[in-house]
């Protein structure tokens, strides 16, 4: 890394050190307003409009990064790209209201490819009881692609990744690990377990578990896109607590059994460290059942702040590797 901060580059900073970057500048600049109930940091921004709050949410893809047009259809693609972005306003407990999509594509780009991106992206916008409002296209040397998503929630019922407290139950509704290991398969150039090749593509996302879990009385909550440690590390950090999973908790789906096994990897590896099947994982009160869908995999702990530890174990240690997924990194 460059001992001269004004030379670091992304891959010096890292994804979070960037982040951290950009929201340091937000929070200088930004005027403050009643209407911002949350602000930049969380899964979406909250702005409140009288008795309920709008939540806000964008997300960027890009080919060769988070697809590739000789893994998926253009309809899968699409699916995907709009059901990762509506996860975000549900990981807040808000219901899902519209998105608007700006795309960028190469000019040698074929018609039908558009037209059926499309067909794949208002299908999933229609699956989340949601609505394209509007856009923008342009072209670009590679396929780009931005999506906001819009939800409501009422004003102060949105749930952030700050509130765990020591004590909570963490619980997890949808699947985690699928899409890592089919995005393995398709690594090694196949296409089968099935199963696992379409939980890469396209997700499968529960999206009125946001709404039960916030009904249910959850003190934090995010969606898994980047991994279920990494991202729980980031309600650890933001509600000051530690998280012990119990990977005996956790079921571990016969596809992953048997393709971890004949790849020589560990099926837990990939539940654990597995971003992109964003499944809602949220923390409850003891005191109270869990939601329906919702399975308790874990604690929340009042010491090891910021820590994700895997039956007892930090998950670096137990696997020697970071969890989740990291843009910029080598």
């Amino acid at each position: 890394m460059s001992s001269d901060p004004s030379s670091a580059t992304l891959a010096d900073l890292g994804e979070s050190g960037l982040v951290a970057k950009i929201l340091a500048r937000i929070s200088e600049s930004q005027v403050q307003s009643s209407s911002v109930e949350i602000a930049a940091g969380d899964d979406a921004a909250v702005i409140n409009t009288s008795g309920s709050s709008f939540v806000l949410s964008v997300d960027m893809y890009v080919e060769g990064k988070h697809f590739r047009t000789d893994w998926s259809t253009a309809i899968e693609i699409g699916r995907r790209c709009a059901a990762a972005s509506i996860a975000d306003v549900c990981a807040m407990g808000a219901i899902p209201v519209g998105v608007l999509l700006a795309i960028g594509l190469p000019s040698t780009t074929a018609s039908p490819w558009v037209e059926d991106f499309m067909a794949g992206f208002m299908q999933e916008t229609s699956d989340a009881s949601s609505i394209l409002l509007g856009g923008d296209v342009s072209g670009s040397e590679s396929i780009v692609i931005s999506v906001t998503a819009l939800g409501t929630v009422v004003t102060g019922a949105a749930i952030t990744r700050s509130g765990a407290r020591a004590g909570d139950i963490v619980g997890i509704c949808g699947r985690s690990g699928m899409a890592a290991g089919g995005l393995r398969v398709l690594q090694r150039g196949l296409r089968s377990p099935r199963a696992l090749v379409d939980a890469f593509r396209v997700p499968e996302i529960d999206y009125s578990a946001g709404v039960r879990a916030a009904e249910g009385g959850a003190t934090s909550m995010i969606d898994v896109s980047d991994g279920l440690v990494a991202d729980l590390e980031n309600i650890a950090r933001e509600s000051g607590v530690g998280i012990e999973i119990d990977t005996e908790k956790i079921v571990v789906p016969a596809e992953l059994v048997s393709t971890a096994a004949a790849f020589g990897a560990d099926p837990m590896a990939w539940i654990l460290a597995g971003g992109d099947d964003h499944a809602f994982v949220a923390t409850f009160p003891p005191t109270k059942p869990l939601p329906a869908g919702f399975a308790a995999i874990g604690t929340v702990v009042i010491d090891r702040v910021g820590e994700v530890h895997i039956d007892g174990v930090r998950y670096e240690d137990a696997y020697g590797a970071t969890p989740g997924f990291q843009h910029f990194s080598s």
